[in-house]
């Protein structure tokens, strides 16, 4: 019973934390910016993508290579991020910030579908699977049962991670600033602060934490057309649960979808889906700004 537990427990901490990292930067960028970025999953995927690419090539050419290897995954992330999310913002959401909602996410959606086909044409239908990451640092024994290390280690990331941005948007005048344009973007305007350099910094960083996503996740799955599908829907049902534009409220959606999707494998594997969407439906139903979301306020 007591290695049943730890299983659960373990288990549903390593998928709560690959799904908070991947939240991260969409709920960060909807914070600030109120765009719900559908296309943050081609973000992973090109994350993965390219870390993979990098990964293979390295062992190829230098295959005493070593923990240098692990080099390939923030590296992978700060080139995605850095040149989509500026491309992304620069040349396309400055042009539909004042439009609805609606239009936004459907701009994001065809910025998807756009990136998505540039994935196949540079890297073909071909899965590639970068293992050597997660074999370097081999097995962990906790109680009786062995863990990947590498597994493990993705839970302490997640939580620095969190803090680092939670704390970056607390305690320092970037964030002061960022609140201020959350709070109100013409009075932000008005006072002097350069609106539109902090939404190009937040969309790069958001789109650097969704590739690390994607980086992280290379050595531990196939990387496949279509990763990016999965993954935006599940980011979605973790930040709409939480609550948009909060990463306490992303964190514990995390966690609550992570130990509920984990239970459902072990008792119920059918209902594996389902009970993702079921826990998102049953906090939306009580609470509909989910469970760290702030209601609009009414400005007259």
């Amino acid at each position: 019973m007591l290695d049943i537990i730890s299983i659960i427990t373990i288990d549903s901490l390593v998928y709560s934390s690959w799904l908070f990292i991947v939240s991260l930067g969409l709920t960060l960028i909807y914070g600030v910016m109120k765009v719900l970025n559908i296309a943050h999953g081609s973000l992973y995927a090109l994350g993965a993508y390219l870390t993979a690419w990098i990964i293979g090539k390295l062992v190829f050419y230098y295959p005493d290579i070593g923990f240098l290897l692990f080099l390939a995954i923030p590296v992978s992330a700060i080139l995605i991020g850095l040149f989509f999310g500026y491309l992304i913002e620069k040349n396309i959401l400055r042009y539909v910030y004042s439009r609805d909602e609606v239009v936004i996410v459907l701009v994001t959606y065809g910025v998807f579908l756009i990136l998505e086909d540039i994935m196949k044409l540079v890297f073909g239908s071909s899965s590639y699977l970068p293992y050597q990451p997660r074999i370097l640092l081999g097995n962990l024994t906790i109680g009786n049962i062995p863990y990947v290390t590498y597994d493990l280690v993705l839970i302490l990331f997640s939580i620095i991670a969190g803090l680092i941005l939670w704390v970056s948007i607390s305690f320092t005048r970037w964030g002061k600033l960022l609140k201020a344009i959350i709070y109100s973007r013409e009075m932000a305007f008005s006072i002097g602060i350069n609106v539109n350099k902090y939404f190009v910094i937040t969309f790069i960083i958001g789109s650097i934490l969704g590739a690390l996503g994607g980086a992280l996740s290379a050595p531990m799955i196939s990387v496949v057309p279509g990763i990016g599908v999965e993954v935006i829907v599940l980011a979605f049902a973790v930040v709409v649960t939480g609550g948009l534009g909060s990463i306490v409220g992303a964190a514990l959606g995390s966690l609550i979808i992570g130990f509920s999707r984990t239970l459902s494998i072990f008792y119920a594997p059918q209902l594996e889906l389902f009970v993702v969407f079921f826990v998102m439906a049953l906090v939306l139903t009580f609470r509909s700004e989910g469970l760290f979301g702030s209601k609009p306020e009414r400005k007259i």
